[in-house]
């Protein structure tokens, strides 16, 4: 009997020390780039464990038709499976009702949490009603949802900035505050009207120049300068591109030099710029904003067709809703203290005054957006590990 009892022990240390050899000794060494993203997603607070919390996150995504929603949700479902929650990711292709039944099943699947991007911010209070109902929290991830009590929090990048990012921008390769006499055209592209960030990034980019509108150094020659009048629905580039025909052969056909085109985002911008190549008489190089660094547009940055993005790390907003989702989950309070308590590598501020969605002041966490150009495109997006660059000579969005 002690002979097998030793046989038995000997057997297994020998077992524990051929699973060490296995796990350490035999694991296959990472890439440069697969340990530069590991250290990069440690540091910014995401989750590394893979063993099963429990809990079920609804993620509802607008659509599949704009490059960046797909990289949204891809982050935000990687981020909370691997920190070991359950993920159900829907997207709802653009249309409201849609989006509606998909937060319906998605309360009726009994998730622990939602993290919701609207199609439309005035659309799902009715829905959300039922969450709150549940006791479902709810994140208003990126777009603001409006008159709803149900919002818990909201985290975005700073709206505001990313606008006035591209009207500084403007005003200074045009030189504006030092124009004397020169004067330039402008003409300004907007957003989504049903997406509360619109008017964000429309006010911050205008207060930048409304100043030299009025002093005369900025002329818009189709007189659109209100939200009202340069929205575009749904951030649609045909919509946009549409439209911008229309103003280069009403006002710009008989050699109106324009000077600046201001895109709200990417998708529009790339509709303009395609007027622009097709429909604009002149050949001076004329300046184009963008947001979001859509792989389409920094080719036409790389080509010079485009003049500089606003990029928002939507990597890094997904660890930030992560590590809030975590927090709300735990039954905690989260609060400016959150974002050191994480250890976010990225800028981020906590704002309780600026989003007011109807119902109530939404306690909002905000991140830092970048502006991207020819120049920085190596250093912000592929040194950072966003992007690779191919050997095609232009960045491609790591999957």
């Amino acid at each position: 009997m002690k002979m097998k009892k030793l046989c038995a022990f000997v057997a297994a240390g020998m077992l524990a020390l051929s699973l060490v050899a296995c796990t350490d000794g035999n694991e296959p060494a990472k890439t440069a780039t697969e340990q530069t993203q590991a250290e990069s997603t440690k540091a910014e607070g995401s989750s590394e464990t893979t063993e099963s919390k429990g809990g079920k996150i609804g993620i509802s995504m607008p659509t599949k038709s704009l490059e960046r929603w797909n990289r949204d949700g891809s982050y935000l479902e990687k981020e909370f499976e691997k920190a070991g929650y359950e993920v159900s990711l829907t997207y709802s292709d653009n249309k409201i009702d849609q989006q509606v039944k998909d937060i319906e099943g998605l309360i009726a699947d009994k998730v622990d949490l939602l993290v919701v991007a609207a199609i439309d911010g005035e659309s799902l209070a009715q829905v959300l009603a039922e969450a709150k109902s549940q006791n479902i929290p709810v994140i208003a991830y990126d777009r603001l949802i409006m008159n709803t009590d149900a919002i818990s929090y909201y985290v975005s990048f700073d709206n505001y900035t990313v606008g006035k990012l591209q009207g500084e921008f403007v005003a200074e390769k045009l030189g504006l505050a030092n124009a004397g006499d020169k004067k330039f055209n402008i003409e300004f592209t907007g957003g989504d009207p049903a997406d509360n960030n619109a008017k964000f990034f429309f006010n911050g980019a205008m207060d930048v120049i409304k100043p030299y509108i009025e002093k005369g150094t900025v002329v818009v020659p189709s007189g659109q300068t209100t939200f009202e009048q340069v929205g575009t629905a749904q951030w649609d580039t045909s919509k946009a591109l549409s439209r911008f025909q229309n103003i280069l052969g009403s006002y710009y056909s008989d050699g109106t030099q324009l000077d600046a085109a201001v895109c709200s985002n990417d998708s529009t911008a790339l509709g303009v710029t395609q007027a622009i190549q097709s429909d604009y008489a002149g050949s001076n190089e004329i300046i184009i904003t963008g947001q979001d660094g859509d792989e389409a547009n920094l080719a036409n940055i790389i080509d010079g067709k485009q003049t500089m993005t606003v990029y928002k790390a939507v990597a890094n907003e997904a660890v930030a809703t992560l590590n809030l989702g975590e927090a709300i989950l735990n039954n905690e309070k989260p609060d400016a203290s959150l974002i050191e308590k994480s250890g976010w590598s990225f800028d981020c501020t906590y704002d309780t005054s600026s989003y007011d969605n109807g119902a109530a002041v939404i306690p909002s966490y905000l991140l830092v957006p970048v502006t991207v150009t020819k120049d920085n495109i190596q250093k912000e997006l592929v040194d950072t590990g966003y992007y690779t660059m191919g050997s095609d000579g232009y960045p491609h969005p790591v999957q």
